[in-house]
């Protein structure tokens, strides 16, 4: 077996460390496959009879109905194995396995790979643990998606070079030792980094020569590839091979000759897009992401990294870039879903910014309703006090309504009659999208002609506020693509589930209809309605939606791993004006919820968020 082989089998997380007797033992028995992109490494039906440990590239699964449909099963990466558990049964499996990416698998026939845990035991024993791990994820939503640990960073000046160097420190800070490989000695002598350069004597350094020095580096926990995008071409694809994930470091004006240059690597065709993300670099405000045509065919993800200190409107969340794409390294995704409620909905603003106070960086917001609309404006990045004063002056009644009887009710059927809400969103965020945005939202509505819940990830983000808003009889539903669209509440009021779909392995859940007021208008237990005067129709609406998004409130909360209830229920549903006040009620609740939330983050990444004290 050649010694390329050889190094890529001691760095895979099944062998890693074991005696050179059980490797011995492992190479004579195993064989060697490669495989080109699409390739198929398993038919559906056929018995899976060997261990695969991938060596190289990514591997995708999909699971074969007796119809032929596919679905999803999952994807392997590189320091993975498949079959170990299946094995054992010998039985035709309907699985459909191909490669992603060209990809090399060490394949081991599953009756020897068990005689060689019998005559190993510390081969048994790396087994073991490393496949409990694995099992352990895909039983237990709070834990850590598997981190990558070949990983390149891409830069073509100065000032992204000094980005790339900001997120090595970061790393190093809590506690990672780092091998770096660059095309720079800035790196030769710095604490806690194992450096060799990718270049010597003026060629770069062969795949062979490079595993074999990470294997030699036995205590780094990850490998740092720092390269100029300015090289050859050859190098640059050969980085892009390598790497389990690649950051791409950006500046926003020049996000069209990023794609381009990702396109000329032939990023999609290679099936590279799910390891490349782009670290956009901002020097101004607004906080906001370029618009790039054809950014999604290329990148899996972007992150937003802000220069200098921003003013208001701006706040915290839009300067959380570096920790989000440090989280996203670290296999850590917090998820924050926040519930309808109409104007009691303006109390998540105070638990957001309770979070923030706390250092608690989110990576991921869902939203349904009034969840929606606070969400997508904090995840644009605007501060959410400043969020609450807009919305307390942005949805006062004019002078007109606040002298009607229940005038707030009906300004409010005015302000969805006439289509006001879209005028009044438009100035803060403009025409962005939700790719956009700061901190990646997702919102949620209803589709009248599909029967079902529709989830927003993409497009336009004020639209994606007013499909979700869109109440039933106050408004008539948004016609759009082939879907009638209304207010998100009347399927899923809390979409922790739509976070825990999207790979959040740590979700809060906020909702303010949890606790709900057993009073009507002035209808309570102990009044007859005869004596009270009759609720409006508007009054009557809301309240029917409340308590439908009571009803469904222990459903919504149950893939949650913390639920924030606030008490909003001496507030109408329609007292937008006293935003500021339920705010502050909702960063008391979070308040009270922040020890929990940090010893379940401790537990998930304790190197990241090490224990108080």
């Amino acid at each position: 077996m050649d010694t390329d082989i050889l190094a890529l089998v001691r760095i895979h997380e099944y062998f890693r460390g074991i005696s050179e007797e059980a490797m011995a033992d492992v190479l004579a028995a195993a064989r060697v496959r490669t495989f080109a992109a699409g390739d198929v490494v398993h038919q559906p039906d056929d018995p899976l009879v060997t261990v695969g440990f991938i060596l190289r590239g990514r591997l995708k699964s999909v699971k074969v109905d007796a119809a032929g449909r596919e679905s999803l099963l999952r994807v392997f990466n590189r320091g993975e194995q498949y079959g170990m558990m299946l094995g054992v049964l010998a039985e035709p499996v309907p699985v459909r396995v191909f490669a992603l990416e060209p990809a090399t698998v060490l394949e081991v026939d599953y009756e020897t790979a068990m005689e060689l845990t019998l005559r190993h035991p510390d081969l048994r024993q790396l087994w073991l643990k490393t496949y409990a791990g694995t099992l352990r994820n895909q039983l237990f939503g709070s834990t850590r998606s598997k981190a990558p640990m070949m990983l390149g960073l891409v830069h073509d000046s100065p000032a992204t070079a000094a980005a790339a160097r900001r997120l090595v420190d970061r790393l190093r800070g809590i506690g990672e030792t780092l091998g770096v490989f660059s095309d720079s000695d800035e790196w030769r002598g710095v604490a806690g980094i194992r450096f060799r350069s990718m270049v010597e004597d003026g060629r770069m350094l062969e795949p062979e020569e490079i595993r074999r020095q990470t294997v030699e580096w036995k205590d780094v926990n990850r490998i740092v590839f720092d390269l100029r995008l300015d090289q050859p071409s050859e190098r640059v694809t050969r980085l892009f091979e390598m790497a389990d994930r690649l950051v791409y470091f950006v500046p926003a004006a020049a996000g069209a000759a990023a794609v381009a240059r990702l396109r000329a690597l032939g990023v999609p065709a290679r099936g590279w897009r799910d390891k490349v993300c782009i670290a956009w670099l901002l020097d101004a405000a607004p906080p906001v992401a370029p618009a790039v045509p054809g950014l999604a065919e290329v990148v899996r993800r972007t992150f937003t990294l802000v220069g200098p200190a921003l003013q208001l409107p701006w706040g915290r969340a839009a300067a959380g870039g570096l920790e989000r794409l440090v989280h996203d390294l670290r296999g850590v995704r917090i998820g924050v879903a926040l519930g309808g409620g109409a104007a009691r909905g303006m109390t998540h603003l105070g638990v957001l910014k309770a979070l923030e106070q706390s250092g608690i960086v989110v990576d991921m917001i869902a939203g349904t309703s009034a969840g929606a609309m606070t969400g997508i404006m904090y995840a644009s990045g605007i501060d959410p006090d400043h969020n609450a004063a807009s919305f307390a002056a942005d949805l006062r009644p004019s002078w007109l309504f606040r002298r009607l009887p229940a005038g707030d009710q009906w300004y409010l059927l005015y302000k969805y009659r006439r289509g006001h809400f879209d005028p009044m969103l438009r100035p803060y965020l403009h025409d962005w999208t939700l790719e956009q945005l700061a901190v990646p939202c997702l919102s949620v509505t209803v589709d009248l002609v599909g029967g079902n819940s529709v989830v927003r990830d993409h497009g336009d983000a004020v639209h994606a506020i007013l499909e979700s808003i869109n109440l039933p009889v106050l408004s008539v539903p948004i016609l759009r693509n082939g879907q009638a669209l209304i207010d998100g509440g009347l399927v899923n009021n809390i979409p922790a589930d739509v976070l825990v779909a999207a790979g959040c392995n740590l979700v809060i859940a906020v909702s303010v209809t949890a606790k709900m007021e057993k009073a009507f208008g002035d209808i309570t237990p102990d009044r007859p309605a005869a004596a009270a005067r009759k609720p409006s129709a508007v009054k009557t609406i809301l309240r029917s939606l409340l308590v439908q998004n009571h009803s469904l409130n222990a459903i919504g909360v149950q893939p949650a791993d913390v639920v924030i209830e606030p008490d909003v229920t001496g507030f109408e549903l329609t007292a937008f004006t006293r935003a500021t006040e339920m705010a502050a009620i909702g960063e008391a609740a979070a308040l009270e919820q922040v020890p929990r939330i940090r010893q379940l983050l401790t537990r998930l990444d304790p190197q990241l968020f090490p224990p108080a004290g």
